[in-house]
């Protein structure tokens, strides 16, 4: 006779906690952060300085809602910062110029970012190049095209077609940046499909084992080419309100943009390693990101500080993740 033993079924890793550790870890960093800087300036919890830190916070937020797709499926895009300057300069070259309404500017923008995201994914899903090695790739080919879009001069005179998520009062509802409550509501969104959607849940698998989603029946290449896509978008977004009020885009536009991002995706408790993260953690990491870069011009220190302390934080998150996913794979 054979005989009959129970196997017990492997265990599965949560799809997404609707608030997990590191985030209430965060947010208590933030807290002593903001109490902290509260008494040690006189001008942090101003509500012009608040403004400000919440504006610059929100292209970085914005991007990363749609990073966070990307790392959870275990891929990474480190071209969204020349994407965001081709974005910004040829809808600011549009407005001036070809005196585009705020519709027209708007859906060329995304269309422009969905475009590069596509590219991007395209190149990751069908042609089996490693998301780094492609993104990087990408990264230098949009840098080249906006360079070769502004013509080696800045683009000045840009109207304030953008006003409405701009910086300052136009752009700005009960003192708050309206970039910042956009950001929000469209977090909010994709916090509910990324958790609710089966769709949404299919990039978890993605992350966790791409040969079992296969076998699961989900489509592995058209939900890649959906992270990057989507990404794209927030890209053509987050370029929009970057050219905000108008007046000048410079050549260097989305420089550095990327590794903000990646900051605030990862810091805020994305696993680097795919399948698991939340947008509530990123939108949190972007705000310990802009905190740490206001405290320090606040302070009057030196700039290079923020990369320091930006680079430490990413060094401590990642190795956080790799601990709980050592002792996950020990169980």
């Amino acid at each position: 006779m054979t005989a009959v033993t129970d196997v017990a079924p492997p265990r599965r890793r949560p799809v997404a906690r609707a608030v997990e550790g590191q985030e209430l870890a965060l947010v208590a960093v933030l807290a002593v952060l903001w109490v902290a800087l509260s008494l040690g300036t006189e001008t942090f919890l101003t509500s012009s300085n608040l403004s400000d830190l919440l504006y610059s916070v929100a292209p970085v937020a914005l991007v990363g809602i749609g990073m966070t797709a990307v790392i959870v499926t275990g891929g990474i895009d480190v071209s969204v910062g020349s994407g965001v300057a081709v974005v910004m300069v040829v809808v600011s070259k549009l407005i001036r110029d070809g005196g585009a309404s705020l519709p027209e500017a708007l859906l060329v923008a995304l269309l422009i970012g969905l475009a590069l995201g596509v590219v991007n994914g395209v190149l990751i899903a069908f042609g089996g190049i490693h998301p780094i090695i492609a993104t990087f790739g990408t990264l230098n080919l949009y840098r080249f095209l906006a360079l070769r879009l502004f013509e080696n001069k800045q683009v000045t005179g840009v109207p304030d077609t953008f006003a409405g998520v701009g910086g300052g009062g136009a752009g700005e509802t009960i003192g708050v940046p309206n970039a910042w409550w956009m950001t929000i509501v469209l977090a909010g969104l994709m916090w509910a499909y990324m958790r609710y959607w089966a769709t949404g849940r299919h990039w978890y698998a993605l992350g966790n084992d791409p040969a079992a989603a296969r076998l699961a029946g989900i489509q592995v290449r058209r939900r890649l080419v959906a992270a990057y896509a989507l990404t794209g978008l927030f890209v053509g977004l987050a370029g929009c309100v970057l050219i905000g009020s108008g007046g000048l885009v410079q050549q260097n536009a989305g420089t550095g943009l990327e590794l903000q991002v990646i900051a605030a995706v990862v810091i805020g408790g994305t696993s680097i390693l795919g399948g698991r993260g939340t947008v509530l953690g990123t939108l949190l990491g972007a705000l310990l990101v802009g905190t740490v870069t206001s405290a320090i011009t606040l302070l009057g220190w030196r700039s290079e500080l923020t990369e320091l302390f930006i680079g430490l934080f990413i060094l401590v998150a990642v190795g956080v993740d790799l601990v709980r996913e050592r002792r996950r794979r020990a169980r």
